[in-house]
C-alpha cells in the first residue's frame, strides 16, 4: 500500500528510532486518534543482528546507516570521522552499544535552571521509570514493568571482580546502581538487553507488541523531504518511496524525531533555519532561525588496548566454543554472547571545578581487533580495552545544508577538542585509566599497554595521540536545542519557534549532553514528549507491559 495525498493521520512521527518508536507507541495508546509513522529503514535482517556479543559488526553494518561522514575536523589533523546513524526500524537503538546510563541528576536540573520549565531531574525521572523494566525491579528511581529491557552484565569471562578490586586500590568509589541520586564510580554494564537475551530496541520494545492497534501505522523505507505548511502551520509532510514522491497530511501535528542530525536537516529543508544559509541553498525562508543545527555537542572516545595473559573473553570466539555460545543464546537467551564484552563502566570526576563526572571509562575485556578463530590454523589474540569518553564538551559544532536535496547527507562539524579544556580533560582521562588499569589485581592480567604505548608518557605526547586517534561515542544531541534563549529551536514544549503544529522529539532539543550515554535520555524525550502532546501527566498505572507480537497489515 502506498500512502497517497488524500490520506491524513491526527499525528504524523516521522523517524522511527529511539524516541520516534517511543513516541509512536503511547500517542497511539489513545484508540481516538491516528498515527502515521515513518523510517527511512525498514527491518534489520540477519541472524546475530540482536545477539549482544556482535555488537561491533551490527554497528558496522552499511545496509543499517545513513552512512554520514563528518567535515575535516580541523583541530584533529583534518581527519574525517565516521558517523554511525541508525536507518533502521529502531534507529540508533538497533546499531548502538547497548549501554543504559541516564546521565547525572545535575544534568537535567541545568536544563530547567536554563528556562527548560518541566525538565528537571524530578520532572523526568517518570518517565525513565516508566520506560524500563529493569534488572533491579520497581524501585524510587528504577521502572520494575516498563517496555524496555535493562539487564546487567553477568558473563564471568568478563574479569568484573578484577576492575571492580583495581577501581577500589585507586581510591574511586564502588557503587550498586548508578541511577540512584548521583552516579560515580564502577558498576558491571547495564545493557538494553531483555530478558530472552535479545537487543532491546525500540521497535521491538515499543512498537513491534502493539502493531495490531488499528491506528497505528507504520511506513518504513520512506526518504521524508520536507514539512507541508499552510500559512506557517504544519499539515503534513512529503516523502519518497522507490523514487515517488507523496504527501501525507497531518490533522493534529507533525513531529520530527529523525534525531540530531536528520531533525534539522529536515527544518531547514522546510525553510526553518539561517535564512542566509536557506537562501544560499535556493530555499526560501519560511522562519529566520538561527539555532537550527547549531549547538552540535558529543562525547569524544579515545580507545587504549593492552596485551593481556590468556584469560580474556577471546577464550570464547574459539569456533567451537562459538557455535555451541550462540546456539545456547539462540535457544535460552543466556551465556557468554549475551553480554556487549564490556566489563564495566567507570564514571570519574576528574574536574574540580565540575561538580559531577566529567569522564566515563568503558573496560571491554577483549582486545578490539578480537574475532574467531581455530586451532591450529590461527591463535586468540588476547587483550583488555580501555575507552575514555569524555562527558563534559565545552567545544561545539554544526550541521548544515549539504544542497537542498534531501538524499544528500548534512554536513557535520563537530569541532572536536577544539578548546583547549577538552584536551585537558582527556589527559587527565587517559592517565586515570592508566592508572586504574595498573593496579592489583588487574594488573596481574596485563602484559604491557599496546596502544598507545609506554612511548606516549607526557602530556604533549598524549596530546599528540588525541589528535591522532580520538573519535566520537555516536552520542550527537543539541541542534535544536530546547530553551526561552535568542538560539533556542523549540520551546519547553517541544514545539518549533515561529510555526504552528511542529515540534521535534529526540536527543537534538537537548540543550547539552547528559553525563552518560543518550539511548535513555532520547527515549525520556520521547516518553516525555507523548505527555505533552496529549496535556498528560506521567502516572503509576501508565505503565504498561507489552507481549510480542506478529506484525501485521500496518507495516507497508
Amino acid at each position: 500500500m502506498t500512502t497517497t495525498d488524500s490520506q491524513a493521520f491526527d499525528y504524523v512521527v516521522v523517524g522511527a528510532g529511539s524516541a520516534g518508536c517511543a513516541l509512536a507507541s503511547r500517542l497511539s495508546e489513545d484508540r481516538n486518534v491516528s498515527v502515521l509513522l515513518i523510517e527511512g529503514g525498514g527491518k534489520a535482517p540477519g541472524l546475530f543482528v540482536d545477539l549482544p556479543a556482535a555488537i561491533v559488526q551490527t554497528i558496522r553494518r552499511a545496509d543499517l546507516g545513513w552512512g554520514y561522514v563528518s567535515e575535516p575536523e580541523p583541530d584533529l589533523n583534518g581527519r574525517r570521522i565516521e558517523v554511525r546513524r541508525g536507518k533502521v526500524l529502531g534507529g540508533c537503538s538497533q546499531i548502538n552499544g547497548m549501554v543504559y546510563a541516564r546521565g547525572d541528576r545535575q544534568d537535567y536540573d541545568d536544563w530547567a535552571q536554563m528556562g527548560c520549565d518541566g525538565w528537571s531531574y524530578r520532572d523526568v525521572l517518570p518517565y525513565f521509570k516508566r520506560s524500563e523494566s529493569s534488572w533491579a525491579g520497581e524501585t524510587e528511581y528504577r521502572g520494575g514493568a516498563g517496555p524496555l529491557g535493562v539487564s546487567i552484565s553477568k558473563t564471568p569471562g568478563l574479569q568484573f571482580p578484577a576492575f571492580r578490586a583495581a577501581v577500589r586500590n585507586a581510591g574511586y568509589p564502588v557503587v550498586d546502581d548508578y541511577h540512584d541520586d548521583r552516579p560515580a564510580g564502577i558498576i558491571a554494564t547495564e545493557l538494553t538487553v531483555d530478558r530472552r537475551g535479545r537487543r532491546a530496541n525500540t521497535w521491538r520494545a515499543y512498537v513491534q507488541p502493539v502493531l495490531d492497534r488499528p491506528n497505528l501505522t507504520v511506513l518504513p523505507h520512506a526518504l521524508t523531504t520536507r514539512v507541508v505548511f499552510e500559512n506557517r502551520r504544519a499539515v503534513g509532510v512529503e516523502y519518497v518511496v522507490k523514487g515517488q514522491k507523496s504527501i501525507v497530511r497531518a490533522r493534529r501535528e507533525v513531529v520530527l524525531s529523525a534525531g540530531a542530525y536528520g531533525s534539522p536537516q529536515l527544518l531547514m529543508l522546510s525553510g526553518i533555519g539561517p535564512a542566509d544559509a536557506l537562501r544560499a541553498q535556493g530555499i526560501q525562508p519560511l522562519v529566520d532561525l538561527p539555532g537550527v543545527g547549531q549547538n552540535l555537542v558529543e562525547h569524544p572516545m579515545l580507545y587504549l588496548g593492552f596485551d593481556a595473559k590468556p584469560r580474556t573473553f577471546a577464550n570464547e570466539l574459539r569456533l567451537d566454543r562459538a557455535v555451541r555460545s550462540w546456539l545456547r543464546w539462540f535457544a535460552f537467551g543466556t551465556g557468554p554472547f549475551a553480554s556487549n564484552v564490556c566489563a564495566c563502566n567507570i564514571f570519574l570526576h576528574t574536574d574540580p571545578a565540575w561538580n559531577r563526572a566529567d569522564i566515563q571509562l568503558g573496560c571491554p575485556a577483549i582486545h578490539m581487533g578480537s574475532s574467531l578463530w581455530a586451532p591450529p590454523f590461527s591463535q586468540p589474540k588476547h587483550g583488555l580495552s580501555l575507552g575514555v569518553i569524555m562527558l563534559r564538551q565545552d567545544s561545539r559544532g554544526h550541521v548544515t545544508l549539504r544542497s537542498a536535496n534531501a538524499a544528500d547527507a548534512p554536513r557535520i562539524q563537530f569541532n572536536l577538542m577544539q578548546e583547549r579544556s577538552d584536551i585537558d580533560r582527556m589527559i587527565r582521562g587517559v592517565r586515570a585509566g592508566r592508572e586504574i588499569y595498573a593496579q592489583s589485581p588487574l594488573n596481574e592480567l596485563i602484559i604491557q599497554e599496546s596502544l598507545p604505548g609506554k612511548l606516549c608518557e607526557s602530556d604533549k605526547e598524549i596530546e599528540a595521540f588525541i589528535r591522532q586517534a580520538c573519535g566520537i561515542t555516536h552520542h550527537p544531541v543539541g541542534t535544536c536545542k530546547m530553551g526561552i534563549d535568542a538560539d533556542a529551536v523549540v520551546d519547553p514544549e517541544l514545539r518549533v519557534f515561529g510555526v504552528e503544529g511542529l515540534r521535534v522529539a529526540d536527543a537534538s532539543i537537548m540543550p547539552n549532553v547528559p553525563a552518560g550515554n543518550t539511548n535513555a535520555p532520547a527515549i525520556m524525550v520521547g516518553e516525555k514528549a507523548a505527555d505533552l502532546i496529549r496535556g498528560a501527566r506521567p502516572r503509576a498505572d501508565a505503565v504498561h507491559r507489552t507481549q510480542p507480537a506478529q506484525e501485521n497489515s500496518h507495516v507497508h
